[in-house]
């Protein structure tokens, strides 16, 4: 009964993992295209309908527009630094922030999400392996990992490892946000999947 429960709760907690950022993010973009869609409501049209419509396309794109030229100007050096000014003062302090920023690079395919491989890690050099996530390979072969801490995987350590201490396994971001979120429970599958690649 015990292990029922807490299968359901890890379950709940991994959906609302993902369902959450999501919601997030699409309540964000609604609410930046109804904002845009209200400074462009004295946009001219024959009748309601075509006004609606004519309004919903012109947020459209000026929000695309937008993110166009947001994205060119964090190119520039001086953008860089202004962006990661207000990234580490003010967005970085935001609730959920670096959950939805990860959840925005896996949407997109982003494979330099710190979210997209899933490994075991030997951070002591003895027996003991914990969760992380490689977020970089070096031209030494020696790995960058992210040892986020539970339930809140949104903050954590980094480590530099050698390559012989890093286990990639081949297991879901989703399964190991889950086993991270319910401290733990769940994590016989990335065991599983690690024995199972040692025995290929």
């Amino acid at each position: 009964m015990q292990r029922l429960k807490n299968f359901v709760k890890s379950t709940v907690i991994g959906g609302l993992l993902v369902v959450l950022p999501t919601g997030i993010l699409l309540g964000v973009m609604a609410w930046l295209i109804n904002t845009v869609r209200g400074f462009l409501s004295h946009l001219p049209g024959r009748n309601a309908d075509e006004k609606s419509l004519a309004l919903d396309i012109l947020a459209v794109l000026l929000l695309i527009v937008s993110c166009f030229v947001i994205g060119v100007l964090v190119r520039t050096r001086l953008g860089k630094f202004i962006y990661s000014l207000i990234e580490t003062n003010i967005l970085a302090k935001a609730p959920g922030y670096s959950l939805v920023k990860e959840t925005v690079f896996q949407f997109l395919g982003n494979k330099k999400s710190p979210f997209s491989s899933v490994a075991l890690a030997q951070i002591f050099g003895n027996e003991t392996m914990v969760s992380c996530f490689v977020t970089d390979t070096h031209e030494d072969g020696s790995r960058t990992v992210f040892v986020p801490t539970g339930p809140n995987p949104t903050s954590g350590n980094i480590y530099h490892l050698e390559a012989k201490y890093v286990h990639p396994v081949d297991v879901s971001v989703e399964d190991a946000m889950r086993s991270i979120i319910s401290c733990g429970a769940g994590s016989s599958t990335l065991l599983k999947k690690l024995k199972d690649t040692e025995k290929t």
